[in-house]
């Protein structure tokens, strides 16, 4: 069931809104604008909506906030009031508001606003869910990896836990194209990506295709050793899939693994970290392929085969 914060100052105007909406809705009830923003804050709502006039800090200066936080921002605010001309409708809607419902109340007509709202909320939610996955093998793309890969940084220097920067590619898949075809070649690229998300799947994991036939991965926790070997396992399985590639290092579909593990420090840039995961993907592409090389933050490198 959706939920709906209603905040008005006036208990009997938000038990009126309660009376006509909570038969479809989880209706959640604030009567000052302070007590609004906490509540907006917290839960996962799919409408607000606000009264203007209140005493203290008005509907205008709170729909001003809620537009400014990221975590509000994307709620969708309906204004409720009794000032019903064109100066104040054209304010709210200048300020971000989708609609505008003047008092006193029609139920039909707030019902139908709101649902209106409720079902554009969710059409845009799932429009940019698709924006952030990658349609062919329904893991995160690019841009998903672009919106999170700072806050994981940010997170690993604030509570100074290990950090681990991945970079796969699968060997020769150019060639791989070339002689079966790039049906065959998406079939891979699916096969490799199922693969690694069955074994990043917790929420402090996060792994994207980053591009073609290339993959990243942010996972937090554990130390050097223990990445390296958890990576030469994921190496592994994917070999075990015996996909045939007979121009391959293997006669099999092969994956070259390059990463770095560090406890970031205020001042780290993660770029510079990011290019030495990606230069450990060279090494091991250098060294033969389907091999994970690793460092640490002083560049000290793990070969998985010397």
């Amino acid at each position: 069931m959706d939920k709906i914060l209603v905040i008005d100052d006036s208990k009997m105007q938000t038990n009126m809104l309660n009376a006509i909406l909570e038969g479809d809705y989880a209706v959640t009830q604030a009567h000052t604008a302070e007590e609004g923003l906490n509540y907006a804050r917290e839960g996962d709502f799919s409408l607000i909506l606000l009264d203007v006039v209140m005493p203290g800090m008005d509907g205008f200066d709170l729909l001003k906030k809620l537009q400014e936080e990221v975590v509000t921002r994307r709620t969708p605010v309906i204004l409720i009031t009794s000032l019903n001309d064109v100066e104040h409708e054209e304010q709210g809607l200048t300020l971000g508001a989708v609609d505008y419902i003047a008092k006193p109340y029609h139920a039909p007509i707030v019902k139908a606003r709101v649902n209106t709202h409720i079902k554009l909320y969710h059409y845009r939610r799932q429009i940019e869910r698709q924006a952030m996955v990658d349609p062919m093998t329904g893991v995160p793309n690019r841009r998903s990896y672009n919106c999170c890969y700072a806050s994981k940084w940010q997170d690993a220097i604030r509570l100074k836990v290990p950090i681990s920067l991945c970079m796969i590619d699968i060997d020769k898949f150019k060639v791989y194209n070339d002689t079966f075809d790039h049906p065959a070649g998406d079939k891979v690229i699916c096969s490799v990506a199922k693969i690694m998300e069955s074994h990043l799947r917790r929420s402090t994991d996060f792994f994207a295709r980053y591009g073609g036939e290339e993959f990243v991965a942010i996972i937090m926790g554990g130390d050097t050793d223990d990445i390296f070997d958890y990576l030469k396992m994921i190496r592994r399985e994917v070999e075990e899939l015996h996909i045939p590639h007979a121009e391959a290092v293997s006669q099999w579909v092969t994956v070259s693994v390059g990463g770095v593990t560090l406890i970031p420090e205020i001042g780290d840039d993660y770029a510079t970290f990011l290019k030495i995961a990606d230069m450990m993907l060279y090494d091991a592409k250098r060294f033969g392929r389907n091999q994970v090389v690793w460092a640490n933050k002083k560049m000290e490198q793990l070969r998985e085969k010397e």
